[in-house]
């Protein structure tokens, strides 16, 4: 499926999830109520009721799946929502802009030699583990750029992800189609003026630990966290499609450029 201004299928069969607060809760049986309700993956589209966090969760669930995934907030931030309305729900779903998004895929070996795959729909970070800052080498598509990255750490943010932990680290906000992915340190000690780089979505970014032993760092694919890492391979998974659908007006694109300006 590609993203398009409307869906072409049935929105017979919807399927709803709740993050499972008081507020989604209700909203989960007043639509249950007026929609019916079948399994997930029977669905036409799922529908879920909470926040970014549960958004997150139900992408994640139907990875690779192309299974529309429309939310509305029950939550708090509430980024990646619609706006919760109970009336007219398979209308709405029917004019809606579907955004189709790859996620990260994370390939961490840890200081015992184990590997760990995971994937991030919005970055996948390296941390440190203790009060000693990271030591961190990295190389683009087998090329060293940066002999050592001494910070807190570092990430790779999707277009999708480049507003949210990316941009606390005064990483760049990039537009939803952009074929690019965000390199960003996080709280950079040397070199003192380097500020990160924007990087071909089809480069495949290579993070070595120097010092793992001394200076443990953590690699981070969303919720999904590895510790003692020694090296992490990071690459946008082109396999994996991800449809998000938003009310005409309030695209994830929109709400990614009104970011750009600040509102």
């Amino acid at each position: 499926m590609s993203p398009s201004n409307g869906l072409r299928h049935s929105l017979d069969k919807i399927a709803f999830l709740s993050s499972g607060t008081p507020e989604a809760e209700k909203a989960l049986g007043r639509l249950r109520k007026a929609y019916g309700d079948v399994a997930p993956e029977e669905a036409d589209v799922v529908v879920a009721l909470g926040g970014d966090g549960l958004m997150l969760q139900t992408l994640h669930r139907f990875m690779g799946a192309y299974k529309p995934i429309y939310g509305m907030n029950r939550g708090s931030v509430g980024f990646l929502m619609n706006e919760y309305h109970e009336a007219g729900l398979r209308e709405r779903i029917g004019a809606a802009h579907a955004s189709l998004i790859h996620p990260l895929i994370m390939r961490a070996t840890t200081v015992d030699g184990r590997t760990e795959i995971a994937r991030a729909i919005n970055e996948v970070s390296l941390l440190r583990q203790s009060y000693q800052a990271a030591k961190m080498r990295i190389s683009i598509d087998g090329v060293e750029r940066l002999g050592e990255l001494v910070a807190d750490g570092v990430l790779v943010a999707t277009p999708a992800g480049s507003t949210a932990y990316n941009l606390s680290a005064n990483g760049p906000i990039l537009p939803l189609d952009a074929p690019l992915m965000a390199l960003t340190p996080i709280s950079a000690f040397r070199p003192r003026r380097w500020r990160g780089a924007l990087l071909p979505d089809k480069a495949t970014v290579i993070i070595e630990i120097l010092e793992a032993d001394k200076r443990p760092v953590a690699a981070v694919a969303d919720h999904f966290e590895t510790r003692d890492v020694a090296r992490v391979e990071i690459a946008m998974d082109h396999g994996a499609g991800l449809v998000l659908l938003h009310d005409p007006g309030h695209s994830l694109d929109e709400r990614i450029l009104r970011e750009q300006f600040g509102y």
